[in-house]
């Protein structure tokens, strides 16, 4: 568990320095605990995509903490400012204890929408080669039909996982790839099913339809499927993923999401503002290009990894 909980540290070090770095940096500048402290802070906090009320929320819970416990040191300060945030995060997260309940459901169908560009493919690849290592028998189906490159894509992904796919020309009608998919994944006994959808802009009407369409198509053949709809989600466009994730959600009910790129982003704020404000958990997180870097989104090893100091970045802080 502890080299996990370092690697991770490591994965999250951009996100980390940046997020929490901005936080430790304004605390020592200004040097004493004061009203202006706590704006900067609450401006920290926003532009980090903590969001606009939550940071509100957060600041106040601060004031209180130092009002009540008479805190006039700076440091202090910042370690009752983390343990708020970690309190929430845990908070918001303490029920999601199982990633994916697959015990009684064969196929297990998880759907993945999102729009262009945020890292749905490479998501979906990492996934099938983690279940295929785990022994289970895993199909993918290639729905976006609009893009050549994208099924060319997703085929060299399911060669390195080592999995089926299933896929039609370029331009075909994506329900009728995926119906027969589905259809040949139960009469297979597949244990799991990715399906890879066009990626569409949360603003086109047409497309959104379609999206509709395809999950009118999956639930006639599994009426309680799918058993996971994910949207995936690019963590450096900070609160535009909150919007994505609105209007998708009135569409067809989303079950989590996933957070691509998260090692590299600034926005280390939108992991807490997201479960928050949209109450639709993160469950996978996205920390590097290795087929290896999908994992399942655990609050506390978060948490540690992005608020816990170890004892090398302690020794930086006081040499400054």
């Amino acid at each position: 568990m502890l080299s996990f909980v370092r690697n991770l540290r490591e994965k999250l070090a951009k996100t980390k320095n940046s997020f929490v770095g901005k936080i430790a940096e304004a605390i020592k500048l200004r040097g004493k605990v004061d009203e202006e402290l706590m704006e900067e802070l609450e401006e920290i906090l926003i532009r980090s995509d903590v969001g606009i009320q939550m940071s509100m929320d957060i600041i106040e819970k601060l004031r209180d903490e130092v009002r009540v416990r008479k805190i006039t040191e700076v440091d202090i300060v910042q370690e009752a400012l983390q343990k708020i945030m970690s309190d929430i995060m845990i908070h918001d997260y303490e029920e999601n204890v199982h990633v994916f309940d697959m015990e009684t459901k064969k196929p297990f169908i998880i759907l993945f929408i999102g729009v262009n560009g945020v890292g749905k493919t490479t998501t979906i690849g990492k996934l099938a080669n983690r279940f295929r290592k785990e022994g289970k028998s895993v199909m993918i189906i290639a729905g976006d039909t609009f893009r050549a490159a994208a099924i060319e894509q997703l085929e060299i992904w399911a060669q390195r996982a080592g999995v089926v796919i299933i896929k039609s020309q370029s331009g075909g009608d994506p329900s009728a790839i995926i119906y027969d998919g589905i259809s040949s994944a139960i009469s297979k006994k597949i244990d799991v099913v990715l399906i890879d959808t066009a990626g569409r802009q949360h603003n086109k009407f047409n497309l959104m339809n379609e999206l509709e369409k395809i999950y009118r198509t999956i639930q006639k053949l599994l009426p309680e499927a799918p058993h996971e709809t994910l949207l995936v989600v690019d963590a450096t466009t900070g609160q535009n993923a909150i919007s994505q994730a609105t209007t998708f959600n009135k569409l067809i009910p989303l079950t989590g999401l996933v957070l691509a790129k998260l090692d590299g982003t600034a926005k280390g704020g939108i992991v807490l503002s997201i479960k928050h404000e949209l109450s639709i958990p993160v469950k996978l997180i996205g920390i590097g290009e290795s087929i290896d870097d999908l994992r399942d989104f655990d609050v506390r090893e978060f948490v540690d990894a992005m608020f816990t100091m170890t004892g090398e970045e302690s020794e930086n802080s006081s040499e400054d």
